[in-house]
Protein backbone atom coordinates (compact mmCIF):
# COMPACT_ATOMS: atom_id res chain seq x y z
CA UNK A 1 0.00 0.00 0.00
CA UNK A 2 1.48 3.35 -1.10
CA UNK A 3 1.92 5.87 1.87
CA UNK A 4 0.36 9.15 1.02
CA UNK A 5 2.70 12.20 0.54
CA UNK A 6 2.51 15.22 2.64
CA UNK A 7 0.33 17.99 1.26
CA UNK A 8 2.25 21.02 1.51
CA UNK A 9 0.29 22.62 -1.19
CA UNK A 10 -2.55 22.34 0.92
CA UNK A 11 -0.44 23.12 4.08
CA UNK A 12 0.91 26.69 2.70
CA UNK A 13 -2.84 27.34 1.06
CA UNK A 14 -4.11 27.13 4.50
CA UNK A 15 -0.85 29.43 5.90
CA UNK A 16 -2.10 32.20 3.52
CA UNK A 17 -5.55 32.08 4.25
CA UNK A 18 -4.43 32.57 7.76
CA UNK A 19 -2.91 36.02 7.12
CA UNK A 20 -6.26 37.03 5.52
CA UNK A 21 -8.08 35.91 8.71
CA UNK A 22 -5.12 37.33 11.15
CA UNK A 23 -5.78 40.93 9.31
CA UNK A 24 -8.98 40.75 9.12
CA UNK A 25 -9.37 40.02 12.75
CA UNK A 26 -6.73 42.70 13.43
CA UNK A 27 -9.01 45.15 11.88
CA UNK A 28 -12.11 43.85 13.53
CA UNK A 29 -10.68 44.32 16.74
CA UNK A 30 -9.16 47.62 16.21
CA UNK A 31 -10.05 49.30 12.95
CA UNK A 32 -8.04 49.67 9.76
CA UNK A 33 -4.85 51.48 10.69
CA UNK A 34 -3.56 54.34 8.89
CA UNK A 35 -4.19 54.20 4.83
CA UNK A 36 -4.39 50.41 4.90
CA UNK A 37 -7.63 48.79 2.91
CA UNK A 38 -8.71 45.35 1.96
CA UNK A 39 -9.60 44.46 -2.01
CA UNK A 40 -11.41 40.95 -1.33
CA UNK A 41 -12.22 39.15 -4.37
CA UNK A 42 -14.41 35.94 -3.57
CA UNK A 43 -16.20 33.45 -5.60
CA UNK A 44 -20.06 34.33 -5.64
CA UNK A 45 -21.43 30.53 -5.92
CA UNK A 46 -18.84 29.15 -3.29
CA UNK A 47 -20.71 26.56 -0.60
CA UNK A 48 -21.60 29.17 2.02
CA UNK A 49 -21.31 32.82 0.74
CA UNK A 50 -24.48 34.48 1.66
CA UNK A 51 -24.95 37.52 -0.28
CA UNK A 52 -28.39 39.19 -1.28
CA UNK A 53 -29.93 37.51 -5.17
CA UNK A 54 -29.64 41.08 -6.73
CA UNK A 55 -25.78 40.93 -5.76
CA UNK A 56 -25.63 37.38 -6.97
CA UNK A 57 -27.18 37.71 -10.01
CA UNK A 58 -25.09 40.91 -10.75
CA UNK A 59 -21.75 38.87 -9.85
CA UNK A 60 -22.24 35.16 -11.25
CA UNK A 61 -18.64 34.32 -10.86
CA UNK A 62 -16.57 36.64 -8.88
CA UNK A 63 -16.87 40.00 -6.79
CA UNK A 64 -14.92 42.21 -5.04
CA UNK A 65 -15.24 44.18 -1.87
CA UNK A 66 -13.29 46.71 -0.77
CA UNK A 67 -13.26 47.06 3.01
CA UNK A 68 -11.69 50.53 3.86
CA UNK A 69 -14.04 53.54 4.96
CA UNK A 70 -17.68 52.02 5.02
CA UNK A 71 -18.35 48.65 6.63
CA UNK A 72 -19.54 47.67 9.75
CA UNK A 73 -19.84 44.56 11.93
CA UNK A 74 -16.84 42.78 10.81
CA UNK A 75 -17.08 39.35 12.66
CA UNK A 76 -14.36 36.95 12.24
CA UNK A 77 -14.31 33.20 12.50
CA UNK A 78 -12.48 30.58 12.05
CA UNK A 79 -13.65 29.58 9.06
CA UNK A 80 -15.64 32.74 7.60
CA UNK A 81 -16.21 36.03 7.97
CA UNK A 82 -18.96 38.65 7.97
CA UNK A 83 -19.29 42.29 7.11
CA UNK A 84 -21.75 44.39 6.62
CA UNK A 85 -21.43 46.89 3.30
CA UNK A 86 -23.33 49.63 1.66
CA UNK A 87 -24.53 48.86 -2.10
CA UNK A 88 -26.42 51.82 -3.54
CA UNK A 89 -27.13 52.79 -0.16
CA UNK A 90 -28.42 49.97 1.39
CA UNK A 91 -26.62 48.23 3.77
CA UNK A 92 -26.14 44.50 3.10
CA UNK A 93 -24.54 41.60 5.26
CA UNK A 94 -22.62 39.16 3.63
CA UNK A 95 -20.87 35.84 4.98
CA UNK A 96 -18.10 35.05 3.34
CA UNK A 97 -15.81 31.48 3.81
CA UNK A 98 -11.83 32.19 3.69
CA UNK A 99 -12.16 29.05 1.26
CA UNK A 100 -13.94 30.95 -1.57
CA UNK A 101 -11.67 34.03 -1.34
CA UNK A 102 -9.54 34.30 -4.71
CA UNK A 103 -7.45 37.45 -4.02
CA UNK A 104 -6.72 39.58 -0.89
CA UNK A 105 -4.88 42.61 -1.31
CA UNK A 106 -3.89 45.92 0.33
CA UNK A 107 -2.71 48.30 -1.62
CA UNK A 108 -1.56 50.89 0.89
CA UNK A 109 1.41 48.36 1.24
CA UNK A 110 1.91 46.66 -2.20
CA UNK A 111 1.05 43.71 -0.20
CA UNK A 112 -1.58 40.52 -2.38
CA UNK A 113 -1.96 37.51 -1.97
CA UNK A 114 -3.79 34.99 -5.16
CA UNK A 115 -5.57 31.78 -3.99
CA UNK A 116 -6.07 29.33 -7.11
CA UNK A 117 -9.84 28.06 -7.59
CA UNK A 118 -11.49 25.44 -6.86
CA UNK A 119 -12.56 22.83 -9.34
CA UNK A 120 -16.51 22.02 -9.65
CA UNK A 121 -15.66 18.47 -8.55
CA UNK A 122 -14.01 19.73 -5.32
CA UNK A 123 -16.46 22.71 -4.02
CA UNK A 124 -18.96 20.07 -3.96
CA UNK A 125 -16.81 17.65 -1.35
CA UNK A 126 -17.69 20.96 0.54
CA UNK A 127 -21.01 21.18 2.98
CA UNK A 128 -23.88 23.18 1.31
CA UNK A 129 -24.58 24.37 5.00
CA UNK A 130 -23.60 27.69 5.51
CA UNK A 131 -20.37 28.94 7.53
CA UNK A 132 -23.67 30.26 9.96
CA UNK A 133 -26.08 27.91 10.43
CA UNK A 134 -23.51 25.31 11.11
CA UNK A 135 -22.41 27.59 14.02
CA UNK A 136 -25.72 28.01 14.78
CA UNK A 137 -26.30 23.99 14.67
CA UNK A 138 -23.45 23.99 17.33
CA UNK A 139 -24.70 26.10 19.72
CA UNK A 140 -27.84 24.17 19.58
CA UNK A 141 -26.26 20.92 20.09
CA UNK A 142 -27.04 19.22 16.82
CA UNK A 143 -24.34 17.39 15.43
CA UNK A 144 -24.12 19.41 12.00
CA UNK A 145 -20.54 18.12 10.55
CA UNK A 146 -18.37 21.40 9.57
CA UNK A 147 -17.53 22.12 6.35
CA UNK A 148 -13.89 20.12 5.29
CA UNK A 149 -11.46 22.21 3.74
CA UNK A 150 -11.74 21.41 0.13
CA UNK A 151 -8.86 19.02 -2.06
CA UNK A 152 -6.70 21.18 -3.92
CA UNK A 153 -2.73 21.15 -5.12
CA UNK A 154 -2.34 23.98 -6.82
CA UNK A 155 0.51 26.65 -6.07
CA UNK A 156 0.14 30.11 -4.72
CA UNK A 157 2.19 32.67 -7.48
CA UNK A 158 2.83 36.53 -6.22
CA UNK A 159 4.70 37.51 -9.35
CA UNK A 160 1.41 39.21 -10.56
CA UNK A 161 1.52 41.07 -7.76
CA UNK A 162 5.17 42.13 -7.96
CA UNK A 163 6.51 45.53 -8.72
CA UNK A 164 8.53 45.51 -12.25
Amino acid sequence: MPREQLRYDRMVETALRGVVRDALTQVAERGLPGNHHFYLTFRTGYPGVEIPPYLSSQYQNEMTIVIQYQYYGLEVHDDWFEVTLSFNNVHERLVIPFAAITTFADPSVNFALQFQPITPAEAAEVSSISPRQQAESKDEGTDAKPAEEPKRGEVVTLDAFRKK
